[in-house]
């Protein structure tokens, strides 16, 4: 796709321009665009889970390792395909990690989505002020460089907190998520062949890429038995970066994707018509259909929470009282139960296998379950969290998952 906006930029000082420090925007960029937003997924996952690291270890990680690669980036005077993309990989995984942490620490997936939405737009109107364009084939002044990077980690930022949002929280789960965000990339590259803004093209494409990956990392990763490959987030990840690592090298060698500094310029003066008011119209469009179709599922989920539920016991304390709100929770004490039971007889294989079915049944569950009590499914998914983060660690260690184990199925018997 061929990106161009409205106005010249002629304030660029010779002295102040760099040659591009951006790819052409070919099918080599998408193929690695989703590589990277699908790692953004697994191995946010392989870091939090199975190095027993925790999101916050993670994120401070994730985040030195970014300014690091980003120094390098913004100290390079052309595009160099290999600081370029692990910077793009860096910032998925660590744009990913953002919005986990705001949800790890109760923020409803609702609010990140408006308030990373707000961030980009405020993100893109200062760049448009500032440069007098939004072409991302024209990143040679420092200035443009930052407004492209803050622009990308809104992006993946916003593309996870709307993913999950979707996902999770309405529960319309990831395979059917990624069928349904892969249809309105369909659509937007259509409109582009005729004539939808380029620019406008690209960033609705750009964001809709990061939960198009989660959903094919979640589908690679998950067990068949819910309908995945079973290959885990290490394999996928280990996977999905072996193919990043052999696409950055063939373009390092070949240059396919270098634009040439007169194609970059010349596309930075080019005047395509209509961003404005095309954006206005999509961006009204996504928040009505949107927001329409929030409400449908919204009030299914309101429904079925208002269906007869069968409470097992009787909320004795404060604390029952906390948990039992959430309805009939046997399911998933049953599993943890189960666990338990495995991990006792030295069946750590077996145990780690079950624990997978607790996941999935709790993720199932979310869209339910939050919506009845979030500060109570909130404590629950916590704590799940850490037994996963025990049962999936590279050299589990027994003691600790009895304890999470058992600290769980107390939880799940209040």
């Amino acid at each position: 796709m061929l990106i161009a906006l409205e106005k010249n930029n002629s304030e660029t000082s010779p002295l102040r321009q760099m040659l591009n420090k951006v790819p052409e925007i070919t099918l080599y960029f998408w193929i690695i665009k989703v590589l990277c937003t699908t790692i953004g997924e697994t191995a946010a996952d392989f870091l939090n889970v199975n190095l027993n690291l925790g999101l916050t270890g993670v994120s401070i990680i994730m985040g030195v390792l970014l300014v690091i690669i980003l120094f390098f980036q913004f100290k390079a005077t052309k595009y160099i395909p290999v600081v370029y993309w692990s910077a793009v990989t860096l910032v998925s995984v660590f744009g990913t990690l953002v919005t986990d942490n705001f949800s790890d620490k109760g923020l409803p997936l609702e609010t990140s989505t408006l308030i990373f939405g707000v961030l980009l737009a405020l993100t893109f109107l200062g760049w448009y002020i500032s440069e007098k364009t939004l072409s991302i084939h024209s990143i040679f002044t420092r200035r443009r460089e930052a407004f492209y990077w803050t622009a990308i980690l809104f992006t993946f930022a916003l593309g996870t907190a709307t993913g999950d949002l979707v996902s999770e929280g309405l529960g319309v789960g990831y395979l059917n998520t990624g069928i349904l965000v892969a249809a309105i990339i369909a659509i937007t590259a259509v409109a582009w062949r005729f004539r939808l803004n380029s620019v406008l093209s690209f960033w609705i494409i750009y964001i809709l890429t990061r939960p198009l990956g989660a959903s094919i990392g979640d589908l690679l990763s998950q067990s068949p038995k819910y309908g995945g490959l079973g290959l885990g987030p290490t394999v996928t990840s280990f996977i999905f970066l072996g193919g990043i690592v052999g696409i950055v090298t063939y373009l390092t060698i070949t240059k396919r994707d270098v634009i040439a500094a007169a194609a970059a310029k010349q596309t930075d003066e080019s005047k395509e018509k209509g961003g404005l008011w095309q954006s206005a119209i999509v961006l009204a469009l996504f928040v009505t259909l949107g927001g329409t179709g929030y409400h449908i599922r919204h009030t299914a989920i309101a429904a079925e929470i208002a269906a007869p539920t069968n409470i097992s016991g009787n909320a004795t304390s404060a604390q029952e009282a906390f948990v039992s709100s959430l309805g009939d929770l046997s399911v998933f004490r049953t599993i943890t139960q189960d666990t338990l039971a495995k991990l006792n007889t030295g069946d750590q294989s077996g145990a780690t296998t079950r624990i997978g079915d607790l996941e999935y049944e709790w993720d199932n569950a979310q869209s339910r379950l939050k919506a009845k009590n979030g500060a109570a499914w909130t404590k629950i998914d916590g704590e799940i969290d850490t037994v996963l983060r025990e049962l999936r660690a590279v050299t589990p260690n027994p003691t600790s998952e009895r304890t999470a184990l058992e600290a769980l199925i107390t939880l799940l018997q209040s």
